[in-house]
């Protein structure tokens, strides 16, 4: 498959010095750079440098004082900007390449604090209950406040079969769970699918890699091939996908668009760093309904598919506002083999809308009795005693992208309940899609209208 970029967006970027070809020049730029700094700022830090180097407990070795300066500054950008030294870089290489040790979830930071993006299928983590919206605060008893991403995430690695005691907080949940957890060999399967029943298909994309597009295009071959014929439907579940590479979103949204469809732009600071992608292939299913589901765990990649199908008004989105990772990191390789990760650009849905912080709000919401009903928890989602440990104010939240057009209120699950009832409500959904054309239809709605589905609006 062949994706068409509009703009070329360099993944690294340089700088290039090159020797003075005059003292009258070097001085002149010498003077320019002074003029540009921030003199009084500067005298600030190096005089906190000094007493720092005279008078702390101990003795502090500069490189340590200057590496801590540089993880200070970046931390203070965003959650996803950091400095990597030569340990951490190397564990980020072995991290992309799909295979690893360790507990198998995707992490982010919140207020000093680990939060789980969403486990991965079938790993430690997913087993032992870790649920998407967790917050970490312990590390074998130790917190994580101070920590960086990086050195958290070093700390959950380690030797397959050792043991790591997490402590968690949880929306709903008055005090801290305790859950230990032996690490593995933490393998991804990309996609998996199944018959719902005959001419209802279903797709489940853990997270996005290198061959995530091919694997699709053969998932449904297979679907067809046992219904012995078209789907009538499918339902794309993105639930707990943590993202993974652009170029697996852009091919998995291609495989629902009709050519020249734009999927996702890209946009930086600088002027030239806008990137396009577009659909350069025909919908695989030929305009059969599609239902997509996500919640809190879905991020980043997740959130282009599920952004790219509701702009388009290709699929109906059930589930709840998914995670709201839509930056761009590159990661931008220094000296003596550390790097920068530093958010570069953001991306943004066919129709303007920007994924960081908003996300993606279903179109139908997905809420079970209990959230319903329970009204005992504050803005974070967690219990009084909970509450206590998140001292820093997690602001506003950001602006919807659109109202749900309806809200589905899911039955309660019992202790022994593992009934699907979101998958449940997506095929529901989905054979009512698939319906022949009604009324309404003839006059020039959609199945997807007929469910009420509202317009976006755009946030720029």
């Amino acid at each position: 498959m062949k994706f068409k970029p509009s703009l070329g967006l360099g993944l690294m970027l340089g700088i290039a010095l090159s020797l003075p070809v005059s003292l009258m020049h070097t001085v002149w730029a010498d003077k320019e750079q002074a003029a540009s700094l921030p003199l009084d700022e500067l005298r600030t830090f190096t005089d906190v440098y000094a007493r720092i180097k005279k008078e702390y407990v101990t003795e502090v070795e500069d490189s340590e004082l200057l590496k801590n300066a540089i993880r200070g500054m970046l931390s203070g950008l965003d959650s996803h900007s950091s400095f990597l030294d030569a340990e951490q870089f190397h564990d980020l290489q072995i991290g992309t390449t799909g295979e690893f040790g360790g507990l198998g979830i995707e992490v982010g930071m919140e207020n000093g604090f680990i939060k789980v993006i969403a486990p991965i299928d079938d790993t430690p983590a997913q087993q032992a209950g870790v649920q998407a919206g967790d917050l970490i605060i312990k590390l074998d008893g130790e917190s994580v406040k101070g920590l960086d991403l990086q050195e958290a995430v070093r700390r959950m690695r380690g030797k397959i079969g050792s043991t790591i005691e997490l402590t968690i907080v949880r929306e709903g949940e008055d005090m801290p769970l305790q859950m230990a957890i032996t690490r593995a060999m933490i393998r991804v399967h990309s996609v998996r699918s199944r018959m719902l029943e005959p001419g209802f298909g279903y797709v489940r994309i853990s997270n996005f890699q290198s061959k995530t597009t091919s694997a699709l295009h053969e998932a449904i071959e297979s679907l067809e091939t046992e219904n012995k014929g078209e789907l009538k439907g499918l339902v794309l579940d993105l639930r707990n996908n943590p993202g993974g590479l652009l170029t697996g979103a852009v091919g998995v949204s291609d495989v629902f668009l009709q050519d020249n469809a734009l999927i996702v732009y890209i946009k930086g600071r600088a002027g030239d760093s806008e990137l396009k992608y577009s659909a350069s292939t025909n919908d695989l299913l030929d305009g059969a309904p599609l239902v997509v589901l996500i919640n809190q765990g879905s991020a980043s990649a997740s959130e282009i598919v599920a952004g790219a199908m509701q702009d388009h008004d290709r699929a109906t989105v059930l589930g709840v506002t998914s995670f709201g990772k839509g930056s761009v990191q590159t990661i931008l390789p220094l000296k003596d083999n550390t790097a920068l990760k530093l958010t570069t650009a953001r991306y943004y849905t066919p129709s303007g809308r920007s994924i960081q912080d908003a996300g993606i709000v279903p179109d139908i919401l997905l809420k079970s009795a209990k959230d319903s009903e329970d009204k005992e928890t504050d803005d974070h989602g967690v219990g009084d005693t909970a509450k206590e440990l998140l001292q820093d104010d997690a602001g506003e939240a950001p602006v919807p992208s659109h109202d749900p057009a309806s809200v589905v209120i899911l039955p309660e699950r019992g202790e022994d309940d593992s009934t699907d009832y979101e998958l449940d409500e997506a095929l529901k959904h989905l054979k009512a899609m698939a319906q022949p054309p009604a009324a309404g239809h003839a006059a020039g709605l959609t199945p997807g209208d007929q469910l009420s589905k509202v317009d976006e609006q755009d946030i720029q």
